[in-house]
């Protein structure tokens, strides 16, 4: 099983529409940053977390050719608006695309594109179909059943849905605070990938400071920042971090 980082980028990406790179250098591809999404690619299945508005290049730049399954996390506008970008695969396969979602999330998605989930016309059918999330998912890699924990965490004042795969990868991208009475599933991981938007305090996000004490308290194998702010330049953070601790970029893969 592979995992990949579509996407590491916060909000407005990096650089900003306006070609602001803050203190990143431009000249560092890693440094190029499309707002958060994830793949995870099995013997059986694709499944994307999250559709970023940068989904289009981002399934583009890594050469996807289906996507079977989508999780999401949130409502937030740079989870959800690359939404359309799934109908292209419902016109290939001729089969609706499963999303799961919590109820705040389907919703917002329902209201904001509704195309997408009602039979229009012959020329505009439903492409996707909303299924709940369960308290244990699993997902198929050949034979063999993929357990996916949903837990939800803190994103200010709304919830996130953080993904643990196979009791080995936990995929955090949007938090502020996790409930303590988690925090067993996240110990011994052999990946945390966790939310470090930039160094200063934010209130829906958490800031270098507090992603490294949750990383020390979890000691995974390795931890790997993502939803990363032009604050933070990669060659920066690869300087400072402890050697298990890398900055997520655009397109990183791991095996599982």
């Amino acid at each position: 099983m592979k995992f990949i980082i579509l996407g590491c980028g916060s909000s407005m990406g990096v650089p900003r529409a306006d070609g602001f790179f803050g203190n990143c250098n431009p000249k560092n591809p890693k440094n190029h940053r499309t707002r958060c999404s994830a793949l995870i690619k099995t013997k059986n299945e694709t499944i994307i977390i999250d559709t970023s508005p940068d989904l289009r290049q981002q399934l583009i730049n890594n050469k996807i050719k289906t996507i079977d399954k989508v999780f999401y996390s949130h409502m937030h506008a740079d989870q959800t608006h690359g939404i359309n970008d799934l109908r292209v695969f419902y016109l290939k396969n001729k089969k609706t695309i499963p999303i799961y979602a919590d109820i705040k999330t389907k919703k917002y998605l329902f209201n904001s594109f509704k195309y997408c989930f009602v039979n229009n016309s012959k020329e505009y059918p439903a492409t996707l179909k909303f299924n709940n999330i369960d308290k244990n998912l699993f997902i198929k890699d050949g034979n063999k059943r993929i357990s996916v924990k949903p837990i939800i965490v803190k994103h200010g004042n709304v919830n996130s849905i953080c993904y643990i795969f196979d009791k080995k990868l936990a995929y955090i991208s949007d938090v502020s605070s996790i409930d303590r009475k988690y925090y067993d599933y996240f110990k011994n991981l052999k990946y945390l990938i966790i939310d470090c938007l930039w160094l200063r305090y934010h209130p829906s996000h958490l800031n270098l400071e507090n992603s490294l004490k949750l990383i020390r308290l979890f000691k995974p194998q390795k931890a790997i920042l993502t939803n990363l702010h032009s604050d933070l330049d990669y060659d920066y953070l690869k300087k400072i971090l402890p050697n298990n601790i890398i900055p997520a970029y655009d397109g990183l893969n791991l095996n599982l």
